[in-house]
């Protein structure tokens, strides 16, 4: 007899921190439907990204592994098509995988890669064997996701083959009301002027909102990347309950916001007041000498010399803080009633019963920690901490909030381990079903955080290399080839306003965190590929 399996509806969003949810305190932001999932199941208090940005973390998310291992340590490197993802394991299993809206598996420029450096005496290698991988994950079969742009039939597309284990998908390249992908086409039959009518082209306007990358959007709510993620999910569910299905469906729902640029459609636009906002209260305090970066981030907002109109982190006024959060409060709404339907329609098929809920993201956002917006290397609680619930018709406590430690690189193998299937070789997460349904404590004693840079940042000239570790007490930040860090004691200090590192009353506790992360470095070396047994 057929073993039955779950399904699984795998919700994820873009950049949106662990406090932006009404059911983790938030006293201002409504997110009813998210929230009713925390209610069936079980939302983690601690739950931490392995790496502060997108393709990255996202790249740990399918894989199982730490940057050091799959190799994607900043953005700008596709996930190898050599690697084995989870979605792969599923599918082998006789699921359904389908994925809508953003994946970020691949590069969404087909810029070349940065050429290596050398002494100038010396001559460079042949193009083809300057990396010591002779494999550059470079070439058509690396830009499936920008050809996606130009596809007017996606089913093509999914004739082609796999995409890193999904059957089916729909993808989304992109942020805000400038999303590309499978929804260009989409969007282009339904407004025809959609190019000439984009925020940063053509925006709404509005006097009330200047702070940088908030921006109102022409296009109505309907037709926003937002929906268009939800409709293909709804599709996809109408299908699969109209067919005579044994095999069950694991369903990757994954929105482009609530990144910037800010730009919530229709009612979403007005739904937070930015006079209602609160700040974190690291805003207001003088501790901009933290690190060089910060200091060096808020003057350039001072002398006027920052680029606030890219994806570089940069530093904000008061009144452009509160704005901006209250966009991305708008987007989370839209978000937030965008879960509701997709909810509404699991239930109205009869699915909601065999489906476990899974509700996260792949990274966080500042958002005003600090006095400075988007994401790098300084991993405050806002960056790092992120949403985690899961809704499982198997548990036995709904409505749990859990203060165990857990992270990305767990979600890969708790998946497989609640569909009663093994892991491969390399996959390096932790099972949390243990957590879940037997009781157990979290494996983690801590959580192993690294980051690189593509360029420098502010206040320095070389790219940087960080390794964060952070349990329930401290957060400790080593940054390559410099001779400041950060500790924080974030029990007593959570919001990460005083900087330990130099202390020298702190030096003993100093000591044993980077000796704990470098415990958790060598425990999370890889065990592939698989060894000849030799004895």
């Amino acid at each position: 007899m057929k073993k039955k399996r779950p399904n699984f509806l795998f919700i994820m969003t873009d950049q949106q921190r662990a406090d932006h949810l009404s059911c983790a305190g938030n006293s201002l932001l409504e997110t009813p439907h998210i929230d009713s999932i925390a209610q069936r199941g079980r939302r983690f208090e601690r739950f931490y990204v392995n790496s502060g940005i997108c393709q990255t973390n996202r790249a740990t998310i399918m894989t199982g592994q730490s940057i050091t291992q799959h190799g994607v340590r900043v953005n700008g490197i596709p996930i190898s098509l050599d690697a084995v993802c989870f979605p792969h394991l599923l599918q082998a299993a006789s699921y359904e995988t389908a994925l809508f809206g953003k994946s970020h598996f691949q590069n969404f420029t087909t810029e070349k890669p940065i050429e290596p450096t050398a002494s100038p005496d010396l001559d460079l290698p042949p193009e083809h064997l300057r990396d010591s991988i002779k494999t550059l994950r470079s070439g058509p079969e690396y830009e499936r996701e920008l050809r996606f742009t130009g596809s007017k039939d996606p089913t093509r597309d999914e004739k082609e083959g796999l995409h890193y284990g999904f059957k089916n998908f729909r993808v989304t390249t992109w942020h805000g009301d400038e999303v590309k992908g499978h929804y260009t086409h989409w969007l282009n039959e339904r407004f025809p002027d959609a190019e000439k009518n984009l925020s940063s082209v053509n925006p709404e306007p509005d006097s009330r909102y200047n702070a940088p990358q908030a921006r109102k959007p022409r296009m109505p709510a309907e037709l926003y990347p937002t929906n268009y993620i939800t409709e293909m999910t709804l599709d996809y569910l109408d299908n699969y309950a109209s067919g005579e299905r044994d095999d069950p469906f694991f369903i990757q729902c994954s929105f482009n916001d609530p990144h910037h640029p800010f730009t919530p459609p229709g009612k979403y636009w007005d739904l937070y007041n930015p006079e209602d906002i609160t700040l974190p209260k690291s805003f207001y305090h003088n501790a901009h000498d933290q690190t060089p970066i910060l200091k060096r981030l808020h003057e350039q907002l001072a002398s006027g010399e920052a680029d606030r109109e890219w994806v570089r982190p940069y530093a904000v006024y008061e009144d452009e803080a509160k704005q901006i959060t209250a966009l991305t409060y708008g987007m989370i709404a839209f978000i937030d009633d965008s879960v509701g339907r997709i909810l509404g329609r699991l239930k109205d098929l009869d699915l909601d019963e065999e489906t476990v809920i899974i509700f996260t993201s792949d990274h966080g956002d500042w958002m005003g920690d600090h006095g400075i917006m988007q994401k790098a290397l300084l991993h405050y609680q806002g960056i790092i901490r992120v949403p985690f619930i899961w809704a499982d018709p198997k548990d036995k406590s709904p409505g749990t909030v859990s203060t165990e430690l857990a992270c990305s690189q767990d979600i890969p193998n708790s998946i497989l381990a609640r569909a009663g299937l093994a892991s491969c070789a390399g996959m390096q997460g932790k099972d949390l079903t243990k957590m879940l349904f037997d009781g157990e404590f979290s494996p983690h004693d801590g959580i192993l955080i690294q980051q690189q840079t593509t360029t420098p940042l502010p206040g320095d000239t070389q790219h940087m290399r960080v390794k964060t570790f952070v349990d329930k007490e401290w957060r400790i930040s080593y940054y390559s080839g410099k001779d400041w860090g950060e500790l924080y004691n974030i029990k007593e200090d959570p919001d990460e306003i005083y900087n330990l590192w130099a202390s020298s009353e702190h030096k003993t506790i100093r000591l044993k965190l980077m000796t704990r992360m470098f415990e958790s470095m060598v425990e999370g070396e890889s065990m592939s590929p698989l060894q000849i047994n030799v004895g």
